[in-house]
């Protein structure tokens, strides 16, 4: 008899399924129907997660992309705040460029009944310093029913003094630490230490001055003088200031801009405060305003928050994608 193969007729009719067969695969089918549709249930919850992270960053950066002037435009009358922290300096916080853009969008804000300058540094770049008290004298001839005031907390000292004399008054806690009004510079000398080790100190130079003060070679006597003439020069300008900005309730007191400082309570007598008082105090009963809303420009610590919260979020979603292709 023919076949195809080597399988007799019988052996091909046995191969066909049989009614005990059945129950299984079914249960395997549906397994595998039941995995797909939890992973399909999965990962349609997971993107509601991630689309509800995204709308809560989006939200966020709406926010707080709004700049103090726009939320305060609409705040009641109130007493508006601009704080110096730290080192006064280009490259810190407490910078010129920073500092005055908040005190600009207080005086141009039409609810703010005042402003406070409040201080706690230890002072920092005459320069910054400068442009800070220019900016706030022309700001004060261009709406002069405005009152500006410094509070200081802990201390203002040196740079953060000549910031606070552009101030209406000065009011401090009784120990807080005021004054330094002198001008230093400091550097260090090796020359020992060099000729010590047998190292020898190369400076090519054009121009006979251009190593002024260099740390490695002995100091001139010509250069000490020009140092101390330009330090004298700048000096000068903090007096000037300082005697402008205060006037004649100043003590005559020779140690005043010998680079002293006092505590508040000591600072009372000389002149360079005109009372004890804080924040609070100053804004209901001198400024007539208690709510006090702060107008410092703090941009950078949402930027670095936006731009890694960003970051994490696009690889969260990069990583969800490609789950999703293997």
């Amino acid at each position: 008899m023919a076949t195809f193969g080597d399988f007799p007729p019988s052996d091909i009719n046995s191969s066909r399924p049989t009614a005990e067969a059945d129950p299984w695969e079914r249960k395997v089918l549906q397994d595998l129907a039941f995995a797909a549709i939890k992973e399909q249930r999965a990962s349609r919850r997971w993107g509601y997660v991630f689309k509800g992270f995204i709308l809560l960053y989006l939200v966020a950066i709406l926010v707080m992309g709004m700049s103090n002037k726009e939320i305060q435009a609409h705040a009641e009358a109130h007493t508006a705040l601009v704080e110096i922290n730290g080192v006064i300096a280009a490259d810190a916080e407490a910078n010129a460029d920073t500092i005055v853009t908040g005190i600009r969008d207080a005086f141009e804000s039409p609810r703010a009944q005042g402003l406070i300058l409040r201080l706690n540094t230890p002072g920092g770049s005459p320069v910054q310093s400068g442009i800070i008290n220019d900016e706030i004298q022309r700001l004060q001839a261009t709406r002069p029913d405005f009152p500006v005031y410094a509070v200081i907390q802990d201390v203002c000292a040196s740079g953060g003094y000549y910031i606070a004399v552009s101030a209406q008054e000065i009011y401090a806690d009784k120990a807080s630490i005021v004054g330094s009004i002198g001008v230093r510079m400091d550097s260090f000398g090796f020359t020992d230490t060099l000729s010590k080790l047998g190292i020898e100190r190369r400076s090519l130079t054009a121009g006979e001055n251009k190593a002024f003060l260099d740390p490695f070679m002995p100091m001139k006597e010509q250069d000490i003088t020009h140092a101390k003439g330009m330090l004298n020069n700048i000096h000068q300008q903090f007096i000037d200031v300082v005697k402008a900005g205060r006037g004649d309730r100043l003590a005559n007191n020779p140690a005043l801009f010998s680079g002293l400082f006092w505590s508040g309570e000591q600072a009372l007598p000389l002149g360079l405060i005109d009372g004890l008082a804080n924040s609070g105090t100053v804004a209901r009963d001198k400024v007539g305003a208690e709510k006090i809303i702060d107008y410092t420009p703090r941009p950078d610590y949402f930027d670095r928050f936006a731009g890694r919260f960003g970051a994490s979020m696009s690889q969260a979603l990069f990583n969800l994608s490609a789950a999703k292709v293997q």
